[in-house]
């Protein structure tokens, strides 16, 4: 999929800036800051894609609207109701009417938008993702990245060529706990690391229900889009479409990507990963989910440590040492020793990158052109380790994977299921 970049509104701000420097000018009082308002040039135009449950009730209720430094310019989503309900949040709460489109092309190729927030089913991250760095845009896009390992890749390259920002939605690496508990790990507060816990929780897919004709407001055949098509049933559809390995990667994936991705922070692997692979997993008998509901897998790292991802078990990471433990979920954080939690760390000792808050992690480094806190890069080495889980509980065998060129090691038959096709015109 290609598409010619154009020069954005920032883009374009950034040169006025520069030439600003070389020749005197006048400026009307307009641009500038009013009150507790940040200047129109200091802003962000976002458009959103995707608003759904996640999209509209979390991203755009919580952290766009009320965000004085975003202006929000248009909303996208291949449900009429959906996109439609957005903007009416939009113009109950700012008083201001934002654009409305089915496809997200339209929206990317606005020429006045800085930035998109994609919050759509899985299969669709990569696509939309690349079309909207190709088109000169910022990105944040939700967890799990990716639902193949070769998107991941892909979505790195295309982000590093054109420079773009892009905050992977992993936001627990912005809350103090998750941070504070790696730096215990990585200053061997507990000891030398031994292994890492994950447990993310199984699946409660519900009965299914009977294929039927989708509604009017929802344009099924684009709602699937690169996936194989299938007849509409509402349990394919929307929050459940998690249950499915055509969009996604199950729990492995949906919580996986959260706690394995704090399990790679803690390691220090966030640019790498496990070199061995293996796993059980018990799939789901009521209905056509053919990801696995229940399952242990075990990862293996060059150095020695293990990692064990579980569905059952108190959701959260648990980080063992020579010397002890300490445990962190968004609720609480536990050790062994509980003295450890008091450490007041010091600039002689391993500081990770600190963001109290994703959004804002962002939209600062936007302005900066730094690379957020969970960059496209650690958001897919993040989801990788899920992938990995999914295609050994498939294969039912250890596996021997190499981090450095992202393959499996000698298995022809695993890593074809590095990547998969995508139904046309859709394609990386």
């Amino acid at each position: 999929m290609t598409h010619r970049p154009t020069p954005t509104r920032r883009t374009f701000l950034k040169a006025a800036s520069a030439a600003a420097l070389a020749a005197p000018t006048i400026v009307r009082s307009s641009v500038f800051a009013k009150d507790d308002q940040p200047a129109a040039s200091d802003r962000v135009v976002v458009g959103s894609i995707g608003t759904g449950d996640l999209g509209r009730r979390h991203h755009l209720a919580n952290h766009l609207i009320p965000n004085k430094r975003i202006q929000m310019a248009a909303v996208c989503d291949v449900d009429r109701n959906h996109r439609d309900q957005a903007a009416l949040d939009v113009l109950s709460r700012t008083g201001k009417r934002v654009d409305i489109y089915k496809d997200f092309r339209d929206l990317c190729d606005r020429q006045d938008i800085d930035a998109v927030l994609i919050a759509v089913p899985d299969h669709w991250h990569a696509l939309i993702a690349i079309y909207a760095m190709q088109s000169g845009k910022d990105v944040y896009c939700e967890k799990p990245l990716t639902l193949t390992i070769a998107e991941g890749k892909k979505m790195v390259e295309v982000a590093r060529r054109y420079g773009a920002v892009f905050q992977t939605g992993s936001q627990q690496r912005s809350d103090r706990r998750f941070r504070q508990a790696c730096e215990l790990v990585r200053n061997g507060k507990i000891g030398k690391l031994q292994r890492v816990d994950t447990y993310i929780g199984d699946i409660d897919a519900g009965s299914w229900q009977p294929v039927t004709t989708p509604p009017a407001e929802l344009d099924w055949n684009f709602w699937l889009g690169p996936a194989p098509y299938a007849d509409y049933s509402p349990n394919r559809c929307h929050y459940q479409f998690r249950w499915f390995s055509d969009y996604s990667g199950g729990k492995m994936t949906d919580w996986g990507a959260h706690h394995n991705d704090i399990a790679q922070w803690g390691i220090g692997t966030d640019g790498s990963g496990p070199v061995k692979v293996k796993g059980e997993g018990k799939f789901h008998e009521n209905g056509p989910h053919d990801v696995p509901g229940t399952f242990d897998v075990q990862y293996t790292y060059a150095g020695g440590v293990e990692l064990f991802c579980h569905a059952q078990g108190e959701n959260g990471v648990k980080f063992t040492g020579a010397d002890g433990w300490v445990f962190v979920s968004r609720g609480r954080i536990g050790a062994s020793n509980e003295d450890i939690l008091k450490t007041e760390f010091t600039d002689k000792d391993v500081r990770l990158y600190e963001s109290r808050d994703h959004h804002t992690n962002w939209l600062d480094c936007i302005a900066s052109r730094e690379r957020p806190i969970c960059d496209v890069e650690i958001g897919h080495r993040s989801c990788t380790i899920c992938h990995l889980g999914n295609i050994a509980m498939r294969l039912g065998r250890e596996l021997t994977w190499d981090p450095v060129k992202e393959d499996f090691v000698g298995d022809e038959q695993a890593s074809r299921m590095v990547g998969k096709p995508m139904r046309a015109p859709w394609h990386l």
